[in-house]
């Protein structure tokens, strides 16, 4: 069998390389090799096509040309994932941030939305995508200039304008920690209450969202920094920095204090707080006193409450919901079924919800638990919004975008800084994961994928480089039709 290579020329002008077995005149085998889209991609498989050849010095069979017989040495073949780079990249162009300037800063957050690590291996990894990577020295150059130049400020700016920031927006605040191998404390670092209910010192994170998780600012307080102290001045910086008189803020029950909705009012800006829950409601008790019939899933009940050691006056709403009935019931039992186990055991006592203590005897405090049944299903919310009640909890339950950014950061980003021991390097950290936290949600949200999956579907796709003497070809890689409807979402 005789074998060559064929060069066929297609109608969009590309050519496609195979290569030919003959016995005779009869074909019998055909090699797809390549479809070249310039000379230089053409000369790549010609090269790649001798290659494969039982005899490499056949001549070729060219149905629209002459033949060519030049001979070249392959001195290196590679291939990265040069693919998955650019479209990320094209993301964080998208975004604009882009005009930061610093190129090692923008493979710092492309290579942790890739493959999360330490500054170190993020070498590795950027080599591996077939780029030129920083050295260390570089690496920690860029992250001085982030904090010397206030990459934080420019990237929350180029959010806001992406989503269009405007007058009484709805926005998203909540808290979490991020914890630390360490044994002593420092004044960043500080043991305090935990999320992950880890006792080394932590610092703690405070996201502004919009109602889409779309990350608007980063902020890092002191570890032992309570939850409610933080919200004022995220607020207020924001609202500085942006120039914006008018914000509808939504946070949970852990920013309820009357400091803060003092604070909120003051500065004119329109509030949904999660209420604490301490009793029921005198309208609900109310309700049940009366002799009512039973409440309805998802009935309402809009109330004034004082707040405060002035007594302020402020609108909440309470729902009842019946899942969330029976997962409150279903949480009285297990603490009812623990405190009944303490009081039958010997053991020294330890602290249970519905136990007391009388005349040096174990009880069951049967009133808290019926007190806690009454509560089962309702939750509250204080707000100053003049519109309906539903409105109002929509705009609540909107805080679960909060909360899947704040996984994305931790799981897929792994944002804790493990590797970094001084403020100015984590901070620096924090700004390359908010970075990547907007290009991850941008892509997810488009594409409808998680960020892990993305990157597992470009990742295999390769470009291929191969250096003949002192010339480089490159060929691009061959793109499915999935992959194409995948990318062009993110347009």
């Amino acid at each position: 069998m005789k074998e060559y290579i064929c060069k066929e020329k297609m109608r969009d002008g590309k050519i496609r390389i195979k290569i030919i077995g003959k016995i005779g005149r009869e074909r019998v085998r055909a090699e797809h090799v390549g479809v070249a889209h310039n000379e230089e991609e053409l000369k790549m498989y010609l090269i790649l096509a001798r290659e494969r050849l039982k005899d490499p010095r056949q001549s070729e069979l060219n149905l629209y040309g002459e033949a060519s017989k030049e001979e070249l040495l392959i001195t290196q073949n590679t291939a990265y994932s040069k693919y998955l780079y650019d479209k990320i990249s094209e993301v964080y162009d998208k975004l604009k941030f882009n005009e930061i300037g610093d190129e090692i800063f923008r493979d710092l957050t492309i290579a942790r939305i890739i493959e999360p690590g330490s500054k170190k291996d993020t070498i590795r990894v950027l080599s591996g995508l077939g780029l030129k990577a920083p050295t260390l020295k570089g690496i920690r150059c860029s992250l001085k200039r982030t904090q010397k130049e206030e990459y934080r400020g420019k990237l929350s700016k180029k959010c806001c304008e992406f989503i269009g920031l405007r007058e009484g927006m709805l926005l998203l605040y909540d808290v979490t920690t991020l914890y630390f191998e360490i044994d002593k404390e420092d004044g960043y670092r500080k043991r305090g209450y935990s999320k992950e209910r880890r006792l080394e010192p932590q610092i703690v994170i405070g996201l502004l969202v919009d109602k889409n998780g779309f990350p608007l600012a980063i902020n890092s307080f002191e570890g032992n920094k309570a939850e409610t102290k933080t919200l004022s001045p995220v607020l207020k910086a924001f609202k500085r920095e942006k120039g914006i008189k008018e914000i509808t803020v939504v946070a949970d029950a852990g920013m309820l204090s009357a400091d803060n909705l003092e604070m909120l009012e003051e500065e004119g800006f329109k509030f949904v707080v999660g209420s604490r829950r301490y009793k029921t409601p005198y309208e609900i008790a109310e309700y049940h006193y009366k002799g009512k019939e039973t409440i309805k899933d998802k009935q309402t009940f809009d109330t004034m409450q004082k707040f405060g050691e002035n007594k302020t006056e402020r609108r909440v709403i309470y729902q009842y919901r019946q899942e969330r009935a029976k997962l409150d019931n279903s949480n009285t039992d297990k603490q009812l079924k623990k405190a009944q186990e303490q009081k039958a055991s010997n053991a020294k006592i330890k602290k249970a919800k519905f136990l007391k203590i009388i005349n040096s005897k174990k009880e069951i405090d049967y009133e808290a638990v019926e007190a806690e049944r009454q509560m089962a299903g309702i939750k509250g919310y204080v707000t100053n919004l003049t519109c309906d009640e539903q409105t109002v909890i929509d705009a609540y339950h909107n805080l679960f975008e909060v909360e899947k950014s704040f996984r994305m950061t931790k799981s897929d980003l792994q944002v804790r800084p493990v590797f970094h021991q001084t403020r100015e390097s984590i901070e620096a950290h924090l700004t390359i994961c908010f970075a990547a936290l907007a290009m991850s949600r941008y892509i997810q949200d488009k594409t409808k994928l998680s960020i892990k999956k993305f990157v597992q579907k470009l990742g295999p796709i390769k470009t291929g480089v191969i250096q003949i003497g002192d010339k480089e070809y490159t060929a691009r890689p061959r793109i499915d039709v999935e992959i194409e409807k995948i990318v062009n979402c993110l347009k």
